[in-house]
């Protein structure tokens, strides 16, 4: 009984928090926040979380929840989900017996995750047109390459490492490694290794959780590759990666699985804060030579400019829109940027 009141009275604590942090994002929203001691961060929320439910709640629990809140603040997250349990199952959800879907083929061929786990999401699809290659990545660390010939082939492997969630990936195509990030780390998977559990390299410790990652395409040298991110502070990163980086850098760390370790502080990594939230995409335009990357920052929405930006400190081209911008992408054909949020 005393468990149970204890419990009761930590919810309701737990309640409070959350409807504070409602009550700042909303604010922040329409503009009208002024920042002071009780602004509740994610290392506030954090720390009262666990405080309030110990060793009840896990870590990736507590980052999803408080992404929920922050992205959202109008549909607001229940309570059990801060301890991974849902109060309802969606219609049609399948069995755990049965195999996802991810490509429809044909009426008669379906290419499968047959070992996606249950309540695992896919956290990037992207397309190589060039090598005919679909690379799709989930949030637990299941990264996939389908491979067309004449029929499909796939590589996979689970990326395993703590409790760290894959936030996005991207195609290396002068290296051809796979790449992708995760809340603290790079990884560069090399899809065409006979290795069962992967093989490839885990560019680590990152200070900020990196939350997307794109391709900066360039043909002008054919044995290193550039690529962009964005991190939960507002930063947008770029990190050219050479052919020797993979010899020269390698950490007398040891190695992740079947992956070298390489020291992030070795690498020569421009960053710059266009943003004052989450940056939820960064892409690469070819067409335009230029990058964008958006944010739900109600500020400095939208930014559209020449990578040399990361490098320097001159203005850049930005737009603000209510509430942010959450997705974007470019039309060639029309010449227009078109923006979601």
């Amino acid at each position: 009984a005393l468990e149970s009141i204890d419990f009761k009275n930590a919810l309701e604590q737990f309640k409070n928090l959350v409807e504070k942090m409602i009550i700042q994002k909303t604010k922040e929203s329409s503009g009208l926040y002024t920042k002071d001691d009780d602004e509740i961060d994610y290392e506030k929320f954090y720390k009262t979380t666990r405080t309030l439910f110990g060793s009840a709640v896990k870590d990736q629990y507590i980052q999803a929840f408080f992404r929920k809140i922050i992205s959202n603040p109008d549909e607001r997250p229940e309570w059990l989900e801060i301890f991974g349990c849902f109060s309802r199952e969606s219609v049609g959800m399948p069995s755990p017996s049965k195999e996802s879907v991810v490509l429809l083929v044909s009426e008669k061929q379906q290419i499968t995750h047959s070992v996606v786990k249950r309540k695992d999401v896919i956290k990037g699809i992207v397309k190589v047109p060039l090598l005919h290659l679909t690379v799709t990545a989930s949030q637990k660390g299941l990264i996939t390459v389908f491979r067309k010939k004449k029929i499909f082939f796939s590589y996979s492997f689970y990326f395993h490492q703590d409790t760290a969630w894959i936030t996005g990936c991207d195609f290396l195509p002068n290296l051809k490694y796979v790449v992708a990030v995760t809340e603290s780390t790079i990884i560069l998977w090399d899809y065409k290794s006979k290795e069962s559990e992967g093989n490839g390299f885990v560019i680590k410790p990152m200070k900020n959780c990196l939350l997307c990652v794109s391709t900066v395409t360039m043909a002008d040298n054919l044995a290193r590759d550039t690529i962009l991110m964005g991190d939960d502070k507002g930063y947008v990163y770029l990190l050219t990666i050479t052919s020797d980086d993979f010899i020269m850098k390698q950490s007398k760390a040891g190695k992740v699985s079947q992956f070298k370790v390489m020291d992030a502080e070795s690498f020569d990594m421009p960053k710059r804060k266009l943003h004052d939230d989450w940056v939820g995409k960064v892409k690469y335009f070819p067409a335009l030579k230029r990058f964008g990357s958006c944010s739900t920052d109600s500020i400095n929405s939208f930014v559209l400019d020449d990578i040399k930006r990361l490098e320097d400190h001159l203005p850049v081209k930005e737009f603000s829109v209510p509430k942010g911008v959450n997705a974007f992408t470019y039309c060639g054909k029309a010449k227009v940027i078109v923006t979601g949020g």
